[in-house]
């Protein structure tokens, strides 16, 4: 990684991410009336990716940003690049037919291999390091990680699984914490900003616009759709909404189907070589079983990025630092003594079943969110399959978009306080 504090890092939220973010411009924000084939709104995985293959398709797009390119979780989250659709493999063949199942395996697949290709054929430069560890937290859990592994090589053929016992666990994390591992070494993990910033540089290079700080007050449907924000009007043929944890009240149907939560992370000072291989020997992301996950890994500059604790209303823990600190000695009680040097929270969204939500508002206006924590993938993928839709070739758009996604009872205005009744049930059991 290259990128010395060079981007502009005015309106960003303080996190390791932004301190070694690579070079990158301040863009306009749009004013007077703007034409496009397609208006992308949300400058995340989704928009750029959208905007991106959009452009490459020739279409004239409009891409606008409320905040900064990457403001978002996109730019502050674990940075993990899975296989699958959040939801283990097993569980998705009991809720859908197997036939789908089949499919949406294929096309989690895809979405991996498609991270890799744009991170290699625009050249973006994102600490790209193979493998994923997930890692049994409780005893009960070590039979699950094994039968998962023995499934998706037995009906999906795939090869990429390897069970690791309890002692080799151990050394691989430098941990006596955990109980197994399932080690995937086919996953990926990456410097997430560094990535979408490439994408909306991909995008541009492409012939997209991008407009920040033009956060959109409203669209209207029709067949030209109008977009409005405070300063400007985007008219466009077709709207690509990717806003995922920061809709808030742009659309209520879109609204319903998701809960925004916060994550939090944090950076150590730099560690030594030693230090670091004891922590994760062959340097892959690691995740475990809990239901409110812990996650981490180490930074192209041998720091520990550690991400532990979720929160359900909009304010933030006020000493991020020890919040998540507390979890992370959980693990690691060696780097008691080690400098914490940034934290940070980002807002996802999170679907009740933890399947991703595609859709459509009109014939012409179509979204994706709610990735529940398995945004670098599907989010990027999400991109692709729109353009694919808004070319009106929808097969796979329409897979992703008929997987069963419930609205939150009681909508926007209720969803809150039952959810959270629930996420802290099951928060209590990851305890025990």
């Amino acid at each position: 990684m290259t990128g010395i504090i060079g981007i502009v890092t005015s309106g960003y939220i303080d996190s390791y991410y932004l301190a070694t973010a690579n070079t990158g411009p301040v863009r306009p924000a749009v004013a007077g009336e703007v034409e496009a084939d397609v208006c992308v709104i949300g400058g995340g995985f989704t928009g750029t990716s959208a905007a991106l293959h959009l452009a490459e398709r020739g279409y004239k797009v409009v891409l606008l940003e409320a905040e900064r390119i990457g403001w978002g979780a996109s730019g502050r989250n674990g940075g993990h690049v899975g296989v699958g659709q959040r939801k283990a493999q097993q569980d998705l063949e009991a809720i859908v037919d197997k036939g789908v199942a089949r499919i949406c395996w294929q096309l989690s697949l895809e979405a991996l291999d498609l991270v890799k290709d744009l991170i290699a054929r625009h050249n973006i430069d994102c600490d790209l390091k193979q493998g994923i560890l997930h890692v049994a937290a409780k005893p009960g859990h070590v039979d699950d990680l094994r039968r998962t592994g023995t499934h998706l090589l037995q009906h999906y053929s795939y090869e990429h699984t390897h069970f690791v016992d309890k002692q080799e666990t151990d050394r691989m994390l430098g941990s006596e914490k955990y109980f197994a591992g399932l080690l995937d070494t086919q996953a990926a993990h990456l410097h997430p900003l560094n990535y979408v910033l490439g994408l909306a540089t991909a995008a541009e290079s492409a012939g997209a616009r991008i407009f920040e700080r033009s956060r959109v007050q409203s669209f209207s449907n029709g067949s030209t759709v109008t977009i409005r924000t405070d300063a400007g009007t985007v008219r466009a043929k077709y709207l690509v909404v990717g806003c995922n944890g920061y809709l808030e009240r742009l659309n209520g149907g879109m609204a319903g189907k998701i809960m925004p939560i916060n994550n939090f992370v944090l950076a150590t000072e730099p560690l030594s070589d030693s230090l670091a291989t004891e922590l994760i020997r062959d340097d892959v992301a690691v995740q475990d079983t809990l239901f409110v996950i812990n996650y981490w890994k180490l930074s192209g500059d041998n720091r520990l990025l550690f991400g532990g604790g979720e929160t359900y209303t909009k304010r933030f823990p006020r000493d991020l630092k020890q919040f998540v600190r507390k979890y992370m000695l959980r693990v690691y009680p060696q780097l008691k003594q080690t400098r914490i040097d940034y934290a940070w929270g980002g807002t996802l969204a999170i679907t009740m079943n933890r399947l991703p939500s595609f859709g459509r508002l009109a014939d012409n206006i179509f979204f994706a969110q709610g990735y529940s924590g398995h945004g670098v993938p599907t989010a990027s993928f999400a991109g692709k399959l729109l353009a694919e839709a808004v070319a009106g070739t929808a097969e796979r758009f329409d897979v992703m978009a008929n997987l069963p996604t419930r609205t939150f009872p009681g909508g926007t205005w209720l969803r809150w306080p039952g959810m959270v009744v629930g996420l802290a049930y099951y928060a209590m059991l990851d305890r025990f």
